[in-house]
């Protein structure tokens, strides 16, 4: 195994894949200090305000002489970014054919979809129900648990004293988790006097079948409990004739999201699900980046594989929305990495958003969509949210992912809604938080192939998409957390 890595041959630094000490020599490079795992090290001497370069592109620029041999990290390197930029379209024809064929064990429901768990869950309309949620859930699971593949409630503090759009993103979010495929059935839960009530709710829910959607509202009955373990009681004997069959893995949809980076997820993690989402588009299936904010530095990769004009000019109004939300809240609009980022060896924004963007592959971008909007193209989607790892994959799972691959370098036990399939970035993680992690990427530089880890990794998230459960779903990690800008009352 490798101590170092160069990722491309124009880049002036490497990467420590272990703890280097000064006064060893790599690339004939004498480092000068000791080199953290995960950071970076000069390979040639880089004047003041030359620019870093790292996946072929800079990260950034020199804010003094660096000698050949010397650690590079945020006390020598500051960001090139700043302010808005005007973008061209200059496409790159990149469109994957549609060439291989595999199946897993899914549930179709009635509007052709396919749901990877046929569970029942309790979504409420306002957190005012949040305890009785969580009453119910625990009953239900008890009595009816055997039923379905598992009872869950989602709690949030929404759903009323909000205004304009952020009560319409409460809405269309908790809309979307009704409708959303892995949930063979679904109690709404409303107190009555909140801004989004039934009646309202209703109203951007549009049509349902009410033998999979019941309403209870809290305040018209004596006891609530008993009131909603009937009605669960029916909705896991609806959702319990639903059989798992085989289907085309086109009928997929993964959302990709990385959170607790480290200097190895743009080397390991982060190519291995670019590599996944390639592949899953030559199977005819579907993938959600999203973390825009994460894209600064590295968006016009994205822009560059738009499929035509018209999903390039969504893909500009994505980011300069996105950027014109931190200007409006007089925020610094490249404020990141997270103080975690930097211990593990990121060092600017263009540094982490150049590893983060690893994970949409090098596919066309057939779609860009909003907040909540849910996915209509087969291949790689853009999708609005930020990078908080809560709001990113309530996104995800609203715009219609089954399952969400989620890398990570430091660790976190954060899920999703749906099965969230953490990959580790290096192999001490792996073997340190087995109780996290279901994958380990970090074999990428210990000698396996790119090739070889892909194929085993798309097998596993066919037995996972098949039954097969994640450990966050062992563990019962389950959140969501709603995008949220402007006035609570």
């Amino acid at each position: 195994m490798s101590k170092f890595i160069q990722i491309t041959g124009r880049d002036n630094v490497a990467v420590a894949l272990e703890p280097l000490r000064a006064g060893e020599t790599y690339l004939g490079v004498t480092l000068l200090e000791d080199v953290p795992a995960g950071h970076k090290f000069a390979l040639r001497d880089i004047p003041q305000n030359g620019n870093i370069i790292k996946y072929a592109f800079p990260i950034g620029h020199a804010t003094r002489d660096i000698a050949a041999g010397s650690w590079v990290h945020t006390h020598n390197v500051k960001t090139n970014l700043s302010g808005l930029l005007e973008y061209s379209y200059n496409p790159h024809p990149c469109a994957m054919p549609v060439d291989r064929e595999a199946t897993f064990e899914g549930y179709v429901r009635e509007d052709g979809r396919v749901g990877i768990r046929n569970e029942v869950w309790i979504v409420n309309t306002v957190g005012c129900v949040n305890g009785t949620a969580k009453a119910l859930e625990a009953m239900a699971q008890a009595a009816y648990g055997d039923r379905v593949d598992g009872i869950h409630c989602f709690v949030h503090p929404y759903g009323c004293s909000q205004l304009g759009e952020d009560h319409r993103n409460t809405q269309k979010l908790l809309a979307a988790m009704v409708r959303h495929p892995n949930a063979g059935a679904v109690l709404v839960l409303s107190l009555g006097c909140e801004n989004n009530n039934v009646t309202e709710f209703k109203k951007v829910l549009g049509d349902y079948n009410p033998e999979r959607v019941k309403f209870l509202v809290t305040q018209d009955c004596e006891d609530e409990i008993e009131a909603g373990m009937k009605l669960l009681d029916e909705l896991t004997a609806y959702a319990a004739r639903a059989r798992r069959q085989s289907v085309p893995a086109s009928e997929l949809v993964i959302g990709l999201k990385c959170g607790g980076s480290d200097g190895l997820s743009g080397i390991t993690a982060n190519p291995l699900l670019g590599a996944t989402s390639d592949l899953l588009a030559r199977h005819g299936g579907t993938t959600l980046l999203t973390e825009v904010p994460e894209m600064f530095g590295a968006e016009t990769i994205l822009m560059d594989r738009c499929r035509d004009r018209a999903t390039f000019d969504k893909a500009v109004a994505l980011i300069n929305d996105f950027k014109a939300y931190f200007i409006r809240h007089g925020q610094e609009v490249y404020e990141n990495p997270s103080p975690g980022n930097k211990a593990g060896g990121i060092t600017t924004l263009e540094d982490k958003s150049l590893g983060c963007t690893q994970k949409g592959g090098t596919a066309e971008v057939r779609d860009v969509l909003k907040y909540c909007e849910p996915v209509r193209e087969k291949g790689l989607n853009l999708v609005q949210g930020p990078g908080n790892d809560l709001c990113a994959i309530t996104a995800l799972m609203a715009a219609g992912a089954q399952m969400v691959l989620f890398t990570t370098g430091r660790g976190t036990p954060v899920g999703a809604p749906v099965p969230t399939v953490k990959v580790a970035t290096n192999t001490p993680l792996a073997q340190k938080k087995r109780g996290w992690i279901d994958f380990n990427a970090g074999v990428l530089v210990q000698g396996a192939t790119m090739e070889e880890t892909v194929e085993t990794f798309f097998a596993k998230l066919l037995r996972i998409a098949s039954g097969e459960r994640t450990q966050s779903e062992i563990h019962g990690y389950r959140e969501i957390a709603i995008f949220k800008d402007g006035v609570t009352l």
